[in-house]
């Protein structure tokens, strides 16, 4: 890996390419590795390189290559695309990977179960919610309102369904009156 030598054009050009579709070197937030890319610039990178120019103020609003940035330092060459250069930057662009797991498309819902009256254990109802299992299903949080429980999940779009969980829920006919949707939220 690598963006080869940032005080050129190629290299500059590679960082550039490479920051198309990201803000960050690595991640989601500044990094160390955004802080050694930094420390490898010789200066703001030209006008042509928005990318890298976009990337660069950003870094440089926060002070530049700071040692405070969450992560492990490596090597700068460690950082980029495989190759070490834009030529291999371009050719890994080429490959096609039909095997490349597709992005899940997953929802967290968060769920209202009625019990039927004031006297039905709520931690009994809970763990009778939590006893639905099914591939793409997470329980989360739970809360206890007056006389209902929240309980949020998060499910994996293709695989579960509120419809699912509904039927699921509703099936403990001795402790649920109903069940609502409260929020549903793609993520």
């Amino acid at each position: 890996m690598g963006f080869g030598d940032l005080k050129n054009k190629t290299g500059l050009k590679a960082l550039d390419d490479y920051l198309a579709d990201k803000s960050y070197i690595e991640g989601f937030q500044p990094s160390q590795a955004d802080a050694v890319v930094f420390k490898g610039l010789s200066g703001a990178p030209a006008a042509e390189f928005v990318n890298a120019l976009r990337w660069y103020n950003q870094i440089n609003s926060y002070g530049g290559a700071k040692d405070s940035f969450p992560g492990v330092a490596k090597a700068l060459t460690q950082y980029g695309p495989a190759g070490g250069d834009a030529q291999a930057a371009k050719k890994d662009d080429d490959d096609f990977d039909l095997f490349e797991p597709a992005l899940i498309a997953k929802s967290s819902i968060l769920l209202d179960v009625k019990p039927w009256d004031d006297e039905t254990d709520m931690k009994a109802l809970e763990e009778k919610v939590r006893s639905v299992q099914t591939e793409g299903l997470v329980w989360g949080a739970v809360g206890y309102g007056i006389k209902k429980l929240q309980i949020n999940c998060v499910v994996e779009d293709d695989k579960v369904g509120t419809d699912f969980l509904e039927e699921e829920i509703c099936a403990f006919e001795d402790f649920v009156q109903s069940v609502d949707v409260a929020a549903f939220n793609k993520i």
